[in-house]
């Protein structure tokens, strides 16, 4: 059942890298879920404008799914729920790991594989400061950089390293956060180097007196946690590392009734 056709605007001069037919992600999502639910979409007029730099590790490509299907949701009349959203995304992207928080907000703990299994809580006294190079992260070569397989040692302790990191989260044991999420060996070990900056992002967050800086994704963008009383203070020593632009953004609550 085809739909009435698009016409896309982009409201951003960096999304006209983006297709603008529809292959364009927001709009092919979109079809296939209306396709799923034997539904024809109207034609529409989709202005698209976004915050979240392409390629950079910050989740730009779940988010537009998630837009594919709150379009489809709105023009279909799907009544989707929360849980229905989360898990169509995840059969598009293969995980939940983003498409889960773009729709919950709040700290999203999720499981894929064929079935969902997830847990949000809402985040208490943290900020998040994003330090975001100028260039992209070719994703072949970001894949590339990791090993092949991992032994079973570091995949053992790997598991319950991420196990007790969860738990210092919920129980704001920031001391434990901070010696926890500097000791990852799946991904960071190998993709630190093709990230310039990475170094004196670390250093200076670390100075101010943030909890951690880790990898986003697979990069090149750097997130660094602190307390939200330290927010401005972290930030103003980071902004001291050029070639990166340094934001504060909001860790978004989890939505009402989950």
């Amino acid at each position: 059942m085809e739909d009435s056709g698009f016409n896309i605007i982009f409201e951003d001069d960096f999304l006209d890298v983006l297709p603008d037919d529809e292959t364009n992600l927001v709009i092919s999502t979109a079809r296939d879920i209306a396709r799923k639910y034997g539904c024809r979409l109207p034609g529409l007029e989709v202005r698209m404008g976004s915050d979240i730099p392409l390629s950079h590790g910050l989740g730009s490509s779940a988010s537009a799914i998630v837009a594919g299907i709150e379009l489809a949701d709105r023009f279909c009349g799907l009544s989707l729920t929360v849980y229905d959203k989360v898990l169509l995304g995840s059969e598009i992207e293969g995980h939940p790991d983003n498409i889960g928080p773009a729709v919950t907000g709040g700290l999203f703990v999720g499981y894929y594989d064929g079935e969902l299994f997830y847990h949000v809580m809402d985040i208490e006294g943290l900020s998040a400061v994003i330090s975001v190079p100028p260039y992209e992260m070719n994703t072949k070569e970001a894949r590339r950089a990791l090993p092949e397989t991992y032994s079973r040692q570091d995949a053992v302790r790997q598991n319950a390293l991420n196990n007790v990191l969860l738990l210092s989260i919920m129980n704001n044991d920031y001391k434990a956060m901070r010696q926890l999420m500097t000791q990852d060996r799946y991904h960071e070990p190998y993709r630190r180097q093709l990230i310039a900056e990475y170094d004196a992002v670390r250093q200076a967050a670390e100075q101010a007196g943030a909890i951690a800086t880790t990898i986003s994704g697979a990069g090149p963008t750097l997130l660094t946690l602190c307390k939200s009383s330290e927010a401005a203070a972290v930030l103003e020593q980071l902004d001291s590392v050029r070639g990166c632009h340094h934001e504060k953004v909001d860790i978004c609550r989890k939505i009402p009734g989950m």
